[in-house]
């Protein structure tokens, strides 16, 4: 027999032995009088005597056996329900008249009562991870009325634990993790086992743990399951990941227990314990010696066993570029060093170059503190190009006079091919930037001339691109800038800055300011402008005007006299001389025009017309718009008047009636020449006029002679007089309007579908015409076609 079942039978025999004498009634009863109550400190049940109410006696119970608990092994399972107990009464003496009964948890289901013996049994399988206890209550009835013979008791079956259950780790598969080199006995990780026994019975609780795979590297503390480095200098470059198996085993580890297991995955963390090296101790690269700037001309790398940050490096040149040709980069990707260009090669000059690279982490060892480093040697040999010509500057600045003659030199520019072989050089201009074709540039000699005349007035710069070729590769092309600047000569006479406006005072003072003239100049010289005014030598002795240097290179234009007046004269005209300061010096005549014009007495120009001068004092603007719009409204009535004379009645002789005609008057008028019949100055000075003003729309055939001069006095006008003459004169002018004139019609086009009206291309009479075919003209020539079928119908009757 296994010693497994053995040590289980052993414990099974145990527990009935315990339950046998505990259920063994040891003490007799001693006969009370009266009903006693069972207590709580003993197990036996109250004996009750069979004698009536009258003649019972109070008796004590004394208490033989205890069984408020009992208990049942878990997991027994035989052919027959196991005896848990015996429950017995005094009252129980032999008679048959009594019967136990039990009630509470798994009464009738789980346990089961003998009515007779009070054996109590249990009828299933007990687990005591389910349930570990149950409370019930016995008590002692008449077999015969089911009346209680005592109070009821209360006591508690426990479920006695076995070792059924192994351990379990409920978080298990765990993942661990602790950086390479660590010290013995530095924890990993801690690891937790649960039992489901009873920790209190026993030992089938009580865990020890231990380790089934994974050394020698980590090792565990039977009783707290921490997991810990067991092996001096682990290397994550030799092996980076473990995998541990933890044992958990009960009752202490004895034989006999049950056990679980977990895996623990630990993987080791990586430290900068690796330095960075090249692959090579030499690198050798060619470059071109046209390589532009900042493009790549080799890599380098240094390889660390490290990983993340702990393998990431800088590359740095410490030797050899005393020039600062090259400059080193890093990728942040591949971790590799970029070699690049800084400044232009040159292989005539140079053509190998030796230096000196290192590689250093980023993050500094972890004990010393100094970052890991390792150098490498890069040799660079420069490969030699065919280069485009290169020019002695790359922007040449030339000065030519605006008056130079055609075919000038400028100025020249010189470009050479770099290389070795010297090829010879043409030049040419871009003519992109030289779209007129101003200058010219010999291909051989680069001399720059002049190819049409220069204005600086109107381009004081000229920028354009010279190219210069290789004559053997045509391909290899340099440009350069020449900006040519036009020195200015003086060949602009100044001129008046502005158009003036000059307006005199009639009120005015003498010496009064009527202008301030300035000039302006087109030339730059270099000395700046100084101008010299002066009037033309006929005016030097006006009596009118006199100029003033300001000074500033302008003039004040003053009055010699207060007597100005518009009456007299209303402008004057004075012509200036303006010379500047050149070599020769240039001039010019300016006229200014100055107006005389009514001021305030604060000397604020009101009016410069001449009729607003000779309006009467009296008569007040209200009252001109009044005899306007009389002799407007006059004006109107008169052409009506007329038209109605000149147009001869219609004379309708037919029968017709005539209402349905709709005559139209649709004469134009005569537009803006009308309004040389409404002066609004011949009406407030009619002694003005001298003559009359003829139409200019047409011509007249009758000359109309003038009129005599009306005599009124100097400062009255009568107007209704005015009015009468004007209104003769207008009746008997025949090139007054309205007027007659011959009115000319269009004929008819050709393409009518009614063809000529006209009898006169026609050899017929009237009497051999038919006019039916007017009705089939249209709604338009209905009432014509009617009107030739009635005459028709008239000569036949």
């Amino acid at each position: 027999m296994p010693k497994r079942s053995e040590e289980m039978l052993m414990d099974l025999w145990m527990s009935l032995l315990l339950v046998w004498i505990t259920c063994v009634p040891c003490v007799s009863v001693t006969p009370i009088i009266g009903q006693s109550k069972s207590t709580q400190t003993g197990g036996s049940a109250v004996v009750a005597s069979g004698l009536g109410e009258g003649q019972r006696l109070l008796s004590r119970a004394k208490r033989g056996w205890v069984w408020n608990q009992m208990f049942v092994l878990e997991e027994f399972s035989g052919p027959d329900p196991i005896l848990v107990g015996r429950l017995h009464t005094d009252l129980d003496v032999g008679n048959k008249n009594i019967k136990y009964v039990l009630a509470g948890e798994g009464a009738g289901t789980i346990f089961a009562i003998n009515e007779l013996t009070g054996d109590i049994h249990a009828m299933k399988r007990l687990d005591r991870e389910e349930k570990a206890e149950y409370t019930l209550t016995a008590q002692v009835v008449n077999a015969d009325t089911d009346e209680p013979l005592e109070p009821p008791s209360e006591f508690i079956i426990k479920v006695q634990d076995i070792n059924d259950n192994p351990p379990q780790f409920i978080e298990g598969p765990y993942r661990a993790s602790v950086p390479e080199m660590s010290a013995v006995g530095t924890p990993v990780t801690r690891v937790t086992a649960t039992d489901a026994d009873d920790p209190v019975y026993g030992n089938s609780a009580k865990l020890v743990y231990s380790i089934l795979e994974g050394q020698p590297y980590f090792s565990v503390d039977p009783n707290s399951a921490t997991i810990k480095i067991a092996l001096h200098g682990m290397d994550r470059e030799m092996r980076e990941e473990y995998l541990v198996v933890i044992q958990a085993k009960d009752m202490g580890g004895h034989m006999g227990g049950l056990s679980g297991t977990t895996t623990v995955t630990v993987t080791l963390t990586d430290i900068n314990d690796n330095p960075p090296k090249f692959s090579k101790s030499l690198y050798e690269f060619v470059i071109p010696e046209d390589l532009p700037i900042e493009k790549m001309g080799g890599k380098v790398k240094a390889n660390d066993r490290d990983i993340g940050e702990n393998a990431k490096s800088t590359y740095s040149i410490i030797e050899g570029d005393e020039q600062g040709m090259f400059i080193i980069t890093t990728d942040s990707q591949t971790q590799e060093g970029i070699l690049r260009l800084k400044k232009p090669l040159d292989y005539e000059s140079k053509r190998a170059y030796t230096l000196k690279v290192e590689a250093t982490n980023i993050r500094s060892e972890p004990n010393s503190g100094v970052p890991f480093k390792d150098t490498a040697t890069v040799k660079i040999v420069v490969e030699d190009s065919d280069e485009p010509p290169v020019f002695s500057k790359p922007m040449y600045l030339m000065d030519v006079s605006e008056n130079a003659p055609i075919n000038t030199v400028i100025g020249t520019v010189n470009a050479r091919d770099p290389d070795s072989t010297g090829s010879l050089v043409r030049y040419f201009i871009d003519r992109h930037t030289d779209l007129e074709r101003q200058f010219n540039i010999d291909v051989d000699d680069g001399k720059i001339t002049l190819a049409k005349p220069l204005d600086r007035e109107t381009d004081m710069w000229h920028n354009i691109t010279v190219t210069a070729t290789e004559v053997r590769n045509h391909s290899q092309i340099s440009r350069a800038i020449v900006a040519i600047r036009v020195m200015d000569i003086n060949d602009n006479a100044p001129e008046f800055a502005t158009e003036y406006e000059a307006f005199l005072c009639e009120n005015g003072g003498r010496g009064q300011l009527i202008q301030t003239v300035s000039a302006v100049d087109k030339d730059d010289p270099i000395q700046g402008h100084y101008f010299d005014y002066r009037l033309v030598p006929e005016m030097l002795n006006n009596p009118n005007f006199t100029i003033k240097n300001n000074q500033d290179n302008s003039i004040s234009v003053l009055a010699k006299h207060d007597t100005f007046r518009r009456q007299i004269q209303e402008m004057y005209f004075l012509p200036i001389i303006v010379t500047d300061n050149g070599n020769p010096p240039m001039s010019s005549t300016n006229t200014l025009t100055i107006r005389v014009c009514g001021c305030s007495k604060d000397g604020v120009v009101q009016s410069c017309n001449v009729e607003a001068y000779v309006l009467p004092i009296g008569l007040s603007m209200g009252a001109l718009i009044a005899i306007l719009a009389c002799i407007i409204l006059l004006l109107v009535v008169l052409f009506v008047t007329l038209r109605r004379h000149k147009n001869e009645p219609l004379i309708i002789k037919d029968d017709e009636d005539v209402r349905e005609n709709i005559i139209r008057y649709d004469d134009e008028g005569g537009g803006e020449e009308d309004t040389e019949a409404f002066d609004i100055a011949t009406l407030q000075n009619p002694d003005g006029i001298n003559g009359y003003l003829p139409r200019k729309d047409i011509k007249p055939d009758l000359q109309f002679m003038p009129r005599a001069g009306q005599h009124s006095g100097p400062n009255g006008v009568d107007v209704d007089e005015f009015i009468n003459v004007r209104l003769h004169e207008a009746d008997n002018d025949p090139t007054a309007p309205p007027y007659d004139s011959i009115q000319i019609y269009g004929y008819e086009g050709r393409g009518s579908i009614a063809g000529s009206l006209s009898s006169l291309e026609t050899a017929s009479s009237d009497s051999d015409q038919n006019y039916d075919y007017l009705r089939e003209w249209g709604p338009r020539f209905r009432r014509l076609g009617e009107l030739y079928s009635v005459g028709e119908s008239d000569r036949e009757t």
